[in-house]
């Protein structure tokens, strides 16, 4: 049976990143975009990254430019953008495809598994991968990352 650990993504700074990484761990996946109404978001996802990192939650931003070109800049742009903008301390990978036949593959697989809802509409579509690498579910693009939804699907797969 395929699993999240199955798949492999490169870090911003170009280096591997497979999903085994993360073995053992909650991730919470995010396509994200710096010139989005929506980049706000970006805080409320560092504040649920520190508030459950130390139970075993990460958060993980994939930042993707398909969406109306939104996430134009370099993977350093994209990298300073984030650190400077929003402090964020929560990985990211290298700019990646969401969607479509271009699509990375770990999002081919989380539309073949969850469907429809797993299909990224827009920026900062979220996907909660368990401990066990199987997708628990997914969050539209307008779920806030401190919603309650969000909070208590993340709390019951820690």
């Amino acid at each position: 049976m395929t699993t999240a650990y199955d798949f492999a993504f490169k870090s911003i700074d170009g280096q591997p990143l497979p999903f085994t990484t993360f073995k053992d761990k909650v991730v919470l996946v995010v396509n994200t975009a710096s010139a989005c109404g929506l980049t706000p978001q970006y805080d409320g996802l560092e504040k649920l990254y520190s508030d459950y990192k130390d139970q075993g939650l990460v958060v993980l931003g994939v930042p993707c430019n398909q969406f109306m070109g939104q996430e134009p800049g370099t993977e350093a742009e994209i990298k300073a953008f984030c650190e400077t903008r929003f402090n964020i301390d929560f990985p990211l990978t290298s700019k990646e495809d969401v969607k479509g036949d271009t699509a990375h593959p770990f999002y081919k697989w989380a539309l073949e598994t969850l469907g429809e809802s797993a299909d990224p509409a827009w920026n900062f579509h979220k996907l909660l991968v368990g401990k066990d690498g199987q997708l628990i579910r997914a969050f539209g693009p307008r779920t806030e990352p401190l919603a309650d939804d969000i909070k208590t699907a993340v709390e019951a797969a820690l």
